[in-house]
């Protein structure tokens, strides 16, 4: 089963010099859910995406991948 890439959250922590564990430390969540959102197995939900961008100063269309 192919993975389809609608986030780049991974992408975006690497750019801010930024690593998972923090987002896990920022966010409260549980590390593995967060390794899931990096590999795009499962996505965030609206508001935690928003609060992703937040955190990393970054407009919340940055963390999505461009489909055109």
């Amino acid at each position: 089963m192919d993975v389809v890439k609608l986030n780049r959250i991974k992408a975006v922590l690497a750019e801010t010099d930024k690593q998972g564990k923090w987002l896990v430390q920022q966010l409260g969540k549980d590390p593995t859910t967060v390794s899931k959102w990096c590999t795009n197995t499962i996505q965030p939900d609206l508001k935690t995406l928003a609060e992703i961008a937040e955190l990393l100063d970054v407009n919340i269309r940055e963390l999505l991948v461009n489909t055109k």
